[in-house]
């Protein structure tokens, strides 16, 4: 089969959803199917390399590194009509998406969406409540143009249901439990952040940023503080928020950004992972650290809501109860033992998430797509 994937964001940049749009088309290569990428061209690059479109793009306000894709309609019609893929999946809703999702309805090519960006919460998150409603519209206009909507979590797929989208449809995220493993736990890494064998490593990872809600992180750390004075905070990541926090609290520690076996060794030396972000699809972030045998603490939501149970495998809370957050972040970093149960419990319940089977999960879906004027088979949830 020949698939195309068509996105906004990629490697090397570092975010959500340029790793899980990889590690799909990774995934289909693995299982032997052909697959185009068409992302924005970056600075010094080729239109095209081998089986990459690259189309004209600009700089994303506000997030440095990050680009969007000008519209490419008349382009990807021209290059699918001498090169047609069985199926399309768009996974950005920018220019670039939209552009891809008119280019494939021409040419009655399947098409399939994928949201991974919560547009309507992070209008919340940064004071635009007003416009939440809009954004809802807009994502509903875009996904139900395609033939399916692919989300990670079946709380999604009922919410998108309920608030008019056509075909939303779950394929579940797995992880890598080999690179993310408590074996990667560095005590010399754990001194560099000035902590030893008997500290508290609190950690956080992710998007430094006013949508991921960090100040309930420091709200929680300085209730620990309170019980274990012996604790330090680090931050795993960057983002516009680090300047402001970095200087208010400069006890805190900071480890930028990480990649690839540096990240996994940074998340599994931590002690207790805080994750308070209400603005996820998913929050791949979540399974990782589980995975690495960290106790964490999350709303009840997005990856937590699908693996992590409360009081087994750390804190799951109700969404937006941030006392409820701070409690079970202070239970758990005041008992060792029962952390560290925690720990090695989640690490067993993300065992079995396989890459492999999401791969061949969303090869299913992309191959039971029909196009509206119908040529494949019905699409059939993974």
């Amino acid at each position: 089969m020949h698939y195309a994937i068509v996105t906004e964001t990629y490697p090397p940049q570092v975010n959500g959803v340029a790793l899980t749009v990889r590690a799909l088309e990774q995934g289909l290569q693995a299982r032997g199917h052909r697959v185009t990428l068409v992302r924005p061209r970056q600075p010094g690059e080729r239109d095209t390399v081998g089986d990459a479109l690259h189309v004209a793009g600009l700089p994303l306000p506000l997030y440095s590194g990050l680009r969007f894709g000008l519209p490419a309609a008349g382009l990807l019609r021209r290059h699918w009509r001498g090169d047609a893929p069985d199926a399309v999946y768009v996974a950005t809703e920018g220019p670039l998406g939209w552009s891809a999702v008119r280019a494939a309805r021409a040419l009655g090519l399947p098409v399939a969406t994928g949201l991974h960006t919560r547009f309507d919460r992070y209008m919340r998150e940064y004071g635009l409540g007003a416009l939440e409603r809009i954004a809802w519209a807009w994502m509903r206009r875009f996904h139900n143009r395609g033939d399916a909507t692919l989300v990670p979590t079946r709380e999604l797929a009922a919410e998108l249901s309920a608030h008019g989208f056509k075909r939303p449809l779950r394929l579940p995220r797995a992880v890598d439990t080999h690179r993310f493993s408590p074996e990667r736990r560095d005590v010399a890494m754990r001194s560099q952040w000035g902590i030893d064998a008997r500290q508290l490593a609190v950690i956080h990872v992710g998007r430094i940023a006013p949508e991921k809600n960090l100040a309930l992180v420091v709200q929680a750390f300085r209730a620990i503080q309170r019980v274990r004075p012996d604790a330090r905070l680090v931050w795993i990541g960057e983002g516009p928020s680090r300047a402001a926090l970095q200087r208010e609290h400069p006890d805190f520690v900071f480890r930028g950004m990480q990649h690839g076996d540096a990240l996994a060794a940074h998340i599994a030396s931590g002690d207790l992972f805080l994750f308070p972000s209400r603005s996820e699809t998913f929050g791949n972030v979540t399974v990782e650290a589980m995975a690495s045998g960290v106790a964490t603490v999350a709303f009840d939501c997005g990856a937590a809501r699908e693996h992590l149970r409360h009081g087994l495998h750390g804190g799951c809370v109700p969404p937006g109860d941030a006392t409820a957050f701070i409690d079970a972040a202070l239970y758990l970093a005041s008992d060792d033992r029962l952390r560290a149960a925690c720990g090695a419990a989640a690490r067993r319940a993300v065992s079995g998430l396989r890459p492999a089977q999401v791969a061949a999960d969303f090869d299913a879906l992309l191959q039971g797509l029909t196009p509206r004027g119908g040529r494949h088979g019905s699409p059939a949830p993974a």
